[in-house]
């Protein structure tokens, strides 16, 4: 007898197009991508809406596949019927599960057994009453749903699933919250990482329980043999499989790739466990997850299988897993006070447990209240394992529609107050010892230079290290040392969380001596190769965190280091045409928080190829300088620096004084605006140009540059001499911007303080208006296309904020460098 027809006729994967007359959307593929483009743009726009609030991209997805179900815009059964049809449903299940495969294999490969086994007891405890007391709430509360909402459900396998949902920690959205608030390497992120991947790995173990207490036979018999199953599957990985992985581990030395051939056993491995796991009755996710753990962490085989997957899997695939799940959540099902109070209830619960359990704990191992607050807050964090606990409670039926969405209004709310609140009960100070020169200017100018140089991208780097070359100071200045860092931006990848573990200490970017040749940052390369050919002490070091507040690295590290100088890159990259390209108003709200916070002098490079694409050696440097001086701290600064740049003999420096005639004053009329000491705008009135104190100061520097020049000797190899001096009597802004550009043909840099007291060369509307009047004239894209210009900020005690604690019985950080 034939097979009685199916209800619903497959779908065919591709259509003949619409000029055949075919509907694309009734074609599985074109469908397919459809749905792909519209989740991922749709719950990155929900991302970028809510990264004001400091949340992780899961808060985005979840969200997005919520709002893309029934519960909001699937209320129109035409959206529903034409882009999530019902008949197009096992596709899209079986896409986003084998995307979820491969992340749950990325979560594996980021849990490290070793370090769980080196777990202290503090963190083993934790990570215990952080599982057991909401576990215990868990079950009471079993009882409250199956009394109302859930009447019916096996009462074994509901109490084990409820138990598992409200005691979970998600491992990796805690990663990347702890990274966010740069606590990943503090004793608070330590002992949350450590407590999280042991709740982790105990969390599978109790779903794995439940999964086998669920199903259509009811057995005890059955699920005792997928118990012992998975026991002898877990076994198997363990003395089959991780043998062949750790020798392909070892046959994938540093600095080579590994070999195509590994990375598709490996992943053929994942599949084939996946495969067996489901043959087994613990679903496939099971096995994804245990070859993830096994796989060697040391060398590069497990960073370059991260590498190979985290962009396809986490970008394209995850999403769809998240709609996938906000197809079955209906929040409409939740109505009645009945309903809410449950509701409430579970997030009560769930919050309480866990804060609770964890705090008591923490405080009897002597952890200090807000720390031990902070981590209950941190360890009530869900995520994505949490939606896969309920997805496969609804699949197995032992979750209702009702349930379902109570607990997916929970794990968002628990993880969407948690960023928030630990900011709000913790944030640990920075302290400090106090250190004394902060500015290049100084009593003393042969005492050390320290500085910062920061740097985005490789094509900062050649002027940099030029720069640098010409700021040793070859003859009477003291000694120059460079902390060279790498400032990159923290993103939601995997691999992130290994470079933040690589890159910081305690909270800080820190300089590892011991730092393994292949795990260095390849930018820093550089840095160290000028040191091994010159006098400078170059000490590379990496930060990684999000843009919004990479400031507060940058100064904490040169508070740290006692640093005189930080160096930043401009915002803008010239062209080859010569004009000025942004890279983004980001990377310019980056320098305009280090400008108010900074613990020392800033200094702003607008990089136009100084000594051109490469580094040039100390013989071959050949620079005209000119430093514009119109008066005022940031001008002296600036001097003061070229004086020390003169020093190298291959440069040759002006210094143009800019004076009005008498009677007037360089603000030409113009209303000149002022910082104060609380960090508030003011007008400056005529009298405030005259500079009192300034003045005295201004002709003290410029003095005693004249003296320099007297003694000074000629640029070396010729009779040209080495500092020149040059006054110009200027009428109005727009003879000061002759005199500068009648200069630029032939200086490599210009050097400019950043607020002198003079009208601005440009009009208010200038995007670069953190340079100052001058310096946003000099580095317009009209002004010069060889000359760099460098625009300095002497350090001001009055006008800073430091984001540093200084106390005087604090230990200093840092220590003269031998």
């Amino acid at each position: 007898m034939a097979p009685p027809p199916p209800l619903v006729a497959p779908m065919k994967a591709t259509s003949n197009g619409s000029f055949q007359g075919e509907n694309p959307l009734d074609f599985a593929l074109p469908l397919l991508i459809l749905q792909i483009v519209l989740v991922v743009v749709f719950t990155r726009t929900l991302a970028f809406l809510l990264r004001p609030l400091r949340q992780p991209r899961v808060i985005a997805e979840v969200i997005g596949g919520i709002l893309l179900g029934p519960s909001a815009l699937g209320r129109s059964q035409k959206f529903l019927h034409t882009v999530f049809p019902a008949k197009a449903m096992t596709v899209l299940d079986t896409v986003a599960n084998i995307g979820l495969l491969f992340f749950l294999f990325l979560v594996g490969l980021e849990l490290d057994i070793r370090a769980i086994r080196r777990t202290g007891k503090k963190s083993l405890g934790i990570a215990v009453a952080g599982i057991t007391l909401p576990f215990v709430l868990g079950v009471f509360t079993s009882f409250a749903l199956r009394a109302t909402v859930s009447k019916g459900v096996s009462q074994g396998p509901f109490l084990v699933f409820i138990g598992v949902a409200l005691s979970i920690t998600a491992f990796p959205v805690l990663a990347r919250i702890l990274a966010e608030l740069k606590l990943l390497t503090t004793d608070v992120g330590r002992i949350a990482m450590s407590a999280a991947a042991v709740n982790d790995v105990a969390a599978w173990i109790l779903l794995a329980l439940a999964i086998a207490l669920t199903g259509t036979n009811t057995s005890p018999l059955v699920s005792v043999w997928v118990l012992l199953s998975g026991a002898g599957f877990v076994g198997f990985c363990i003395f089959a499989l991780r043998p062949l992985l750790a020798m392909m581990a070892r046959r994938s030395p540093d600095g080579e790739p590994v070999k195509e051939l590994y990375i598709c056993i490996t992943l053929s491995l994942v599949l084939a466990a996946s495969f067996v796991t489901d043959v087994i009755g613990i679903h496939a996710l099971f096995g994804a997850f245990v070859v993830g753990i096994i796989v060697p962490k040391d060398g590069p085989f497990a960073g370059v299988l991260i590498e190979k997957l985290e962009d396809l899997v986490s970008g394209l695939f995850l999403p769809l897993y998240f709609v996938s799940s906000g197809l079955k959540t209906n929040v409409a099902t939740i109505s009645g006070g009945q309903s809410w109070a449950l509701l409430l209830l579970v997030i009560f619960t769930a919050t309480f447990g866990k804060i609770v359990g964890t705090v008591s704990l923490s405080m009897a191992c002597k952890v200090p209240f807000r720390e031990a607050l902070a981590l209950g807050f941190l360890m009530n964090t869900k995520g994505l394992v949490e939606l896969i606990v309920l997805n496969i409670g609804k699949d197995r039926k032992v979750l209702n529609d009702q349930t379902f969405a109570i607990f997916v209004l929970m794990a968002l709310f628990t993880t969407f107050i948690t960023t928030p609140l630990v900011v709000a009960i913790y944030k640990p100070a920075r302290r400090g010892a106090p250190y004394k020169h902060r500015s290049v200017f100084r009593k003393n100018p042969d005492t050390e230079l320290r500085m910062l140089a920061c740097f985005h991208s490789t094509r900062n780097i050649p002027t940099m290290i030029n720069l640098i070359e010409s700021s040793r100071g070859t003859r009477k200045r003291g000694r120059l040392t460079v902390y060279a860092m790498h400032l990159m931006e923290l993103s939601e990848r995997s691999s992130a969380i290994s470079m933040v573990h690589k890159a910081r200490h305690n909270g800080l970017p820190f300089w590892n001596k011991k730092t393994n040749e292949n795990n260095k940052d390849q930018m820093v390369i550089a840095f160290e190769a000028y040191e091994q050919l010159s006098s400078v002490k170059v000490r590379p070091m990496t930060a990684i965190s999000s843009l919004n507040d990479i400031h507060e690295d940058i100064c904490a590290s040169a508070h740290q280091k006692n640093a005189a100088m930080i160096l930043l890159p401009f915002h803008k990259h010239q062209r080859l045409d010569g004009t000025m390209e942004s890279l983004g108003n980001a990377l310019r709200s980056v320098n305009e928080r280090v400008l108010k916070h900074a613990p020392c002098s800033v200094g702003i490079l607008v990089d136009r190829g100084l000594g051109g694409t490469a580094q040039v050696s100390a013989s071959d440097v050949s620079y005209n300088i000119v430093v514009a001086f119109f008066g005022g701290r940031d001008d002296r600064e600036a001097l003061a620096y070229g004086m020390r740049l003169v020093e190298h003999p291959g440069i040759v420096m002006t210094l143009i004084r800019f004076v009005a005639p008498e009677g007037k004053t360089l603000r030409f009329g113009a209303k000149l605006v002022g910082i104060t000491s609380d960090n508030n705008k003011k007008i400056l009135e005529e009298e405030d140009c005259g500079r009192g104190d300034d003045k005295e100061d201004d002709e003290s520097l410029l003095a005693e540059y004249m003296n320099v020049r007297k003694n000074s000797g000629n640029k070396e190899g010729g009779g040209e001499p080495s500092m020149l001096y040059e006054e110009k009597v200027v009428d109005s802004k727009a003879e000061i911007c002759v005199v500068l550009k009648s200069m630029a043909k032939n200086v490599n840099l210009f050097i400019v303080g950043r607020m002198p007291p003079t009208a601005p060369l440009v009009d208010s509307s200038s995007d670069c208006a953190e340079l100052g009047p001058v310096g946003s004239f000099l580095a317009s894209s009209d002004f010069s296309s060889t000359a760099s210009v460098m625009v300095l900020q002497q350090y001001n005690p009055t006008a800073s904020q430091p984001l540093v604690v200084e106390e005087a019985d604090c230990e200093a950080p840092d220590t003269p460098i031998t």
